[in-house]
């Protein structure tokens, strides 16, 4: 007998990469780190690993430091960036805290070397850390100045084999306009990766996005902030905006 709904005891993804935004942590005011968002996320992940779905998260730092705001404030925009990415090993501190609170194995690795708080980025490790049930939490973006974490999260994404990106965003999904402006702004279910470019939709920077349209990545941006999502999109359920060839 076939059945038309997710099914809720094989998920349908087997390994993830979520992508976290700095604001995302920072809870509803979008700076800081927030202790309910944190727990929150944490419980949200615990819940689909339970499911026995593998997941890498790759954080942002707008929540502590932007590099390109910096630049504008006359800091040498490398070095703006470079603050930006140490401001994401504090995210990937803190989440790394709140998953441990709740018993889920985790480690956090770095692209900026700094062995006193996190191992070095090291591809095969990580997917040791995996294998062994350990959540791996990537910070420090790429390493390299000019690059954001969208691209961080779309290159992890490719190494570690993830079979999809989840953005977790404070929106529902991907609109033709800002949805906060325009409250007649229309949401997209689904979306070509053709599309989304001829729309100027910011689904991610120009560079990410073309690596997951390079290398078939598809993409869902949905709403973290509602509880059920991660656990939802994990078991087949159609939530937020999927971004696919």
């Amino acid at each position: 007998m076939s059945t038309t709904g997710p099914d809720t005891t094989n998920p349908k993804y087997r390994r993830i990469l979520l992508k976290v935004s700095g604001e995302a942590l920072g809870g509803q005011s979008g700076s800081g780190v927030n202790a309910k968002a944190l727990e929150s996320m944490a419980r949200q992940i615990r819940g689909v690993r339970e499911l026995g779905v593998e997941v890498v998260v790759v954080v942002g730092g707008g929540n502590i430091f932007r590099g390109i705001s910096g630049s504008e404030v006359g800091i040498e925009r490398a070095t703006a960036d470079y603050m930006g990415m140490l401001g994401t090993v504090i995210n990937a501190l803190a989440l790394q805290a709140a998953l441990e609170k709740f018993g889920v194995p985790t480690r956090v690795q770095s692209a900026i070397t700094m062995h006193q708080v996190a191992e070095a980025f090291i591809r095969r490790r990580a997917l040791r850390h995996l294998e062994k049930g350990r959540v791996v939490i990537f910070g420090g973006g790429t390493g390299n100045p000019y690059f954001s974490t969208d691209t961080a999260a779309a290159l992890r994404a490719n190494e570690m084999g993830a079979e999809v990106i989840l953005k977790a965003t404070k929106v529902d999904g991907i609109y033709d306009s800002d949805p906060m402006v325009n409250k007649d702004a229309k949401r997209y279910t689904q979306l070509s990766y053709l599309e989304a470019l001829q729309k100027r939709l910011k689904v991610m920077d120009s560079t990410a996005f073309s690596l997951c349209m390079d290398n078939k990545m598809p993409i869902v941006v949905f709403d973290i902030f509602h509880e059920e999502n991660l656990r939802r999109i994990v078991q087949g359920e159609n939530v937020g905006t999927l971004v696919t060839g």
